[in-house]
């Protein structure tokens, strides 16, 4: 079965790290909850000295990590389906939450699976 997902790349202050992984909990059982078949949130520990690298590639400061987090759906007509109701669902909530990262630093993009274990 082909598969879709979304990932996500977003520098982040390492100061923000628990405020970020609250929100990640929330954003984990919400997707889960209207179908998604797996989601990842991931902190960067290794930063490879060797090709451009996540730390080059995002410009991070000294006080700074990434977060590395993935969605994974059926297809992309299932993303589609499943994200319409976590922005609806996430919009009645959305006054509660300060995103602890810089949203014009944060990068997005749907793919198409092509290898799978």
């Amino acid at each position: 079965m082909a598969q879709y997902v979304d990932g996500y790349v977003i520098p982040i202050k390492k100061s923000k790290l628990n405020v970020y992984k609250k929100m990640a909990k929330l954003g984990c059982k919400t997707w889960m909850k209207h179908g998604a078949l797996s989601y990842y949130e991931c902190v960067g520990d290794d930063f490879a000295p060797h090709g451009l690298g996540f730390k080059k590639l995002c410009k991070l400061k000294p006080n700074e990590t990434f977060v590395f987090a993935f969605v994974v759906y059926k297809s992309k007509a299932h993303r589609n389906q499943v994200n319409k109701k976590v922005m609806k669902e996430m919009s009645e909530t959305a006054s509660h939450w300060e995103m602890p990262f810089d949203m014009k630093r944060f990068s997005i993009a749907g793919c198409n699976v092509i290898v799978k274990n």
